[in-house]
């Protein structure tokens, strides 16, 4: 299969150094903002975004969730894995998402808390990517986020023990049954479930630029807690 000829020529937009917030999670913030639309945004780069998700309504293409990222774990044996997974909140600590921590992903965060995630916004030309160690959400935390779920994910959290061989999906679905008779009202928190914080000790943001010319800048947490920018080479 060949498929040089899937090309892209980026052209909706430019970094400059001037431009970057001296904190890459307010930086981070200003781009989810602009990839959700909410942020003021000029005259023409709002009707591109706004052509864009028209096209891909009309094509019935459903745009990606904003809040995507590719997390890369990697276990005690240096093997990586990734996924896609959702993020759920952002603060001055870091990223965090949750998961089942029997998963591939929870085994993996066990064994070697290194991790990385990527975000990719194709309507602005834009990725982040972040490196950090991660650590467990504290469990009051987590319990707020899972009672906020709707009903039928806390089911499922219940249901599924992640990554493990199952032998249809009947039994799944006959599990999940299982557990709507057992919790009529309240579902507690399943114990093997919660929350993750990647606490990022390098963040790089990506604007694509024509003729792969692309703006690249990196930041790089220093050991007295600031931060240092940097240019990097497309």
């Amino acid at each position: 299969m060949n498929l040089g000829d899937f090309r892209e020529d980026y052209r909706r937009g430019a970094l400059d150094r001037a431009a970057l917030n001296g904190n890459p999670l307010a930086q981070f913030e200003s781009w989810f903002h602009a990839a959700a639309g909410d942020q003021s945004q000029s005259r023409w780069r709002k009707i591109g975004i706004a052509l864009f998700k028209l096209w891909s309504a009309v094509c019935n293409h459903r745009p990606a969730d904003i809040n995507a990222m590719t997390l890369a774990t990697a276990d005690q044996h240096g093997k990586p894995s990734t996924r896609t997974v959702l993020l759920k909140s952002m603060d001055e600590r870091g990223f965090i998402f949750f998961t089942n921590y029997g998963s591939r992903k929870g085994r993996e965060l066990a064994e070697n808390p290194n991790a990385a995630l990527t975000f990719f916004w194709p309507e602005l030309e834009r990725q982040v990517c972040v490196a950090g160690m991660v650590t467990k959400l504290p469990e009051a935390e987590t319990e707020k986020y899972f009672k906020s779920r709707p009903r039928g994910s806390q089911i499922g959290a219940w249901a599924s023990n992640q990554s493990e061989v199952i032998p249809d999906r009947a039994a799944l679905e006959t599990r999940w049954r299982e557990l709507e008779k057992k919790f009529p009202g309240d579902i507690p928190l399943p114990p093997n479930w919660g929350g993750f914080i990647l606490r990022p000790e390098r963040i790089e943001f990506w604007q694509g630029r024509p003729s792969r010319l692309h703006d690249r800048f990196l930041y790089s947490q220093q050991a007295d807690g600031t931060w240092k920018i940097e240019r990097l080479s497309p």
